[in-house]
């Protein structure tokens, strides 16, 4: 009731006034004839047209060799989030503050420590991340995260003890035990490991699926990416509380791991899309000069938010200039003549 609709959802309903309204009320500072809703209306026309002469749309249409690549991306960002261990930190940070000591009401208010910090370190991505990109953001949060695991497991191995059989207080899952200091560091450590995954992984692995396709096969694709990520839960579900009792503090040293092979797929494959449009989302994955069936190589994108800026404040012209460059900067490839026409 009090947002208003996608001006994409409703021009696929040819509901084309309302989504121009939208447009002005959005980007367009309530002029119409802003260039930039001028702008972007035509594009959704265009995009939309394409949408219905293409309509047929399945989920095997996610595995031909175009869409491949977008499609693993996708469901692999929801994958990761599981995997960076967040549910070890959050579900199950009873038995981690157990085999650091903490009991009763005390264990209670630490563990509730953690959901503040989750709560207060999302604003700061929630005001941010499209300045940040989607790189840096998911690259600096799986960076951080190994480092904080990695701490913890050495702490567990190097000042720890196994706790016995029954384990902690009687709690097979606390199965290891440190006292001291490096209870201490353990408690810092899981504190940091949550304020690292807040601004991070946490809204990003919801925000960089649905940018990466086209409006055709975004539902679907969406979709997929989702349930990869539930699979994953229900799977870290029965994995993590059986791991603790098995294989005690390494554990941690797993899902460190984790967040080291997220790094690299991370560098590797995602590209950038913050500040793009759908439209050049799609010329990003297409483009000549780059991979086949990959497109502009993920390292070489960059974060284009100058350019949406641009747009919103009507300089059409210096944002089709600010675009030339970024194609320029993203595809090496091209001639030297090509270059010259560009910045022209």
């Amino acid at each position: 009731m009090l947002l208003p609709e996608s001006p994409r959802w409703l021009g696929r309903r040819d509901r084309w006034d309302e989504a121009h309204a939208v447009l002005t009320l959005v980007h367009g500072k309530g002029d119409p004839n802003s260039p930039f809703v001028v702008r972007e209306l035509a594009e959704i026309r265009e995009m939309v047209e394409f949408e219905k002469n293409n309509a047929d749309v399945t989920y095997l249409e996610l595995l031909k060799p175009h869409m491949i690549n977008r499609t693993h991306i996708g469901v692999f960002t929801q994958i990761w989030s599981q995997l960076t261990g967040m549910n070890v930190m959050m579900y199950y940070i009873t038995y981690v503050f157990l085999m650091a000591g903490l009991t009763s009401n005390a264990n209670l208010l630490a563990s509730s420590i953690q959901y503040v910090i989750n709560v207060c370190m999302t604003v700061p991505a929630l005001l941010f991340v499209d300045r940040w990109g989607r790189r840096p953001t998911l690259l600096v949060g799986a960076a951080l995260m190994m480092t904080w695991l990695f701490a913890t497991a050495g702490i567990l191995a190097s000042r720890g003890h196994w706790a016995g059989p029954e384990g902690v207080n009687k709690t097979k899952e606390a199965s290891w035990e440190v006292k001291g200091a490096a209870s201490k560091g353990v408690i810092a450590c899981s504190y940091l490991f949550v304020a690292s995954y807040a601004p991070t992984w946490g809204p990003v692995s919801w925000i960089y699926p649905p940018e990466l396709y086209p409006l055709r096969v975004r539902g679907k694709a969406v979709a997929l990416a989702t349930s990869a990520n539930w699979a994953f839960n229900f799977a870290l579900g029965y994995f993590v509380p059986p791991a603790f009792v098995n294989i005690k503090w390494q554990v941690y040293l797993v899902f460190g791991i984790f967040c080291l092979s997220m790094f690299v797929h991370v560098f590797f494959m995602f590209p950038e899309t913050a500040g793009k449009t759908l439209e050049e989302v799609v010329d990003l994955f297409e483009d000549p000069n780059g991979i086949k069936n990959v497109g502009t190589p993920a390292w070489k994108t960059r974060i284009t938010t100058k350019r949406a800026r641009l747009l919103e404040h009507n300089e059409v012209a210096e944002a089709d200039r600010e675009k030339g460059l970024d194609v320029h900067e993203e595809s090496p490839n091209r001639s030297g003549s090509d270059t010259v026409e560009m910045k022209n």
